[in-house]
């Protein structure tokens, strides 16, 4: 069995959609699950990628993950808005969500979005990403409802999950920058990555289930389970509470955790704050300040070993470019638990093979 597999983006993504078609998506459903999960691979975030999908298979089956569901308004203030993603699939709760949030940003200047209850939202940076293509200022803070992860600074055990915090902001007549990221050092789903290519992840980044740093990712993917730790020691740790109490208490979702390691459910809440600088009256003087603080920023000279000083949304944008021209590589692991994903689910092996290889 080869070690990895390199797949076409549009192969592999209508073999994802077959899988969650399986799972009784209708095909626009299926269609978008699919084009978000392998936009995450071809972006480089492998994390948040085609791999989820043995999760959001066993998140189906168990029911803590609804097909066909769309956000439903809670409250309805104008500017602002209060939404539930009744357990829906993220891919379609988060672009449907954003769109509420933008169209009411473009009515009224701005707009303060509270999603509860939608299930894995998967690449926070899309929903930026959608808000930035429209000229629109992005904030969002978002926790993660399932079994806690991650442990506070100076603690030696999980209390919460890796709850990203991710800002998009227009940039005239050049890329947006998107600065999308979790509050923990390293994304959950890259510990899977790391431990599906039985490589050793940096240090820093993990404790055992003891509280001792390790390098070992099983910590973060089998039991006995360590947990991660936060970015920037307190400052990260700070943020991820902001999450808690934004993402989650605000907007209606809750702060829960759970020990129990059986439940596969991952769900989101997301308090979102779009901004209009047209509307904020400012839109000439930040269009042209941004354009030229960032141009200054990337003229310093770069360090040994790095080519050149980049902006956040620049690595995505440089990896994207690559791997739609050379194809996207999946670990063998990985992908056999895809693959066994579809089994479940009624698809045969070859089936999705033969498709995701586009013959």
């Amino acid at each position: 069995m080869a070690n990895t597999f390199t797949f076409s983006s549009e192969p592999l993504t209508r073999a994802i959609e077959a899988i969650v078609a399986a799972g009784g998506s209708d095909p626009r459903e299926a269609r978008l699950v699919a084009e978000n999960l392998v936009t995450a691979n071809l972006t480089g975030h492998d994390s948040h990628g085609v791999g989820m999908i043995p999760r959001y298979v066993e998140s189906l089956k168990e029911g803590g993950l609804a097909t066909n569901r769309h956000p439903v308004i809670k409250f309805d203030g104008g500017a602002l808005v209060a939404l539930d993603g009744q357990a829906g699939y993220g891919q379609v709760i988060g672009a449907e969500a954003t769109e509420i949030a933008i169209g009411r940003a473009k009515q009224h200047g701005v707009c303060v979005m509270a999603l509860a209850n939608a299930h894995h939202l998967c690449r926070i940076g899309q929903w930026a990403e959608n808000a930035v293509a429209q000229g629109l200022v992005s904030i969002s803070f978002v926790n993660v409802i399932s079994r806690s992860i991650v442990a506070p600074f100076g603690g030696t055990d999980a209390r919460f999950g890796t709850n990203p915090v991710t800002i998009g902001i227009p940039l005239a007549g050049q890329p947006p920058f998107i600065l999308d990221m979790a509050t923990s050092g390293v994304a959950q789903g890259k510990i899977r990555v790391a431990h599906n290519k039985g490589e050793a992840v940096p240090p820093g980044l993990l404790i055992d289930d003891h509280g001792r740093p390790t390098t070992d990712a099983r910590y973060g993917v089998i039991e006995p389970f360590g947990a991660l730790t936060t970015f920037g020691l307190h400052k990260g740790y700070g943020l991820a509470v902001v999450c808690e109490l934004l993402g989650g208490a605000l907007s209606g979702g809750g702060t829960w955790h759970t020990e129990d390691r059986s439940k596969k459910r991952v769900l989101n809440g997301m308090l979102s704050i779009l901004i209009d600088p047209q509307r904020l009256g400012t839109a000439p003087q930040f269009a042209r300040e941004a354009a030229e603080f960032v141009a200054w920023v990337k003229k310093s000279p770069p360090a040994e070993g790095v080519d050149r000083v980049r902006i956040a949304g620049d690595p995505e944008r440089e990896t994207r470019a690559k791997r739609l021209a050379v194809g996207i590589a999946v670990d063998a692991t990985t992908w056999n638990d895809v693959i066994a994903a579809g089994e479940k689910l009624g698809l045969e092996r070859s089936a999705v093979q033969r498709i995701a290889e586009g013959r």
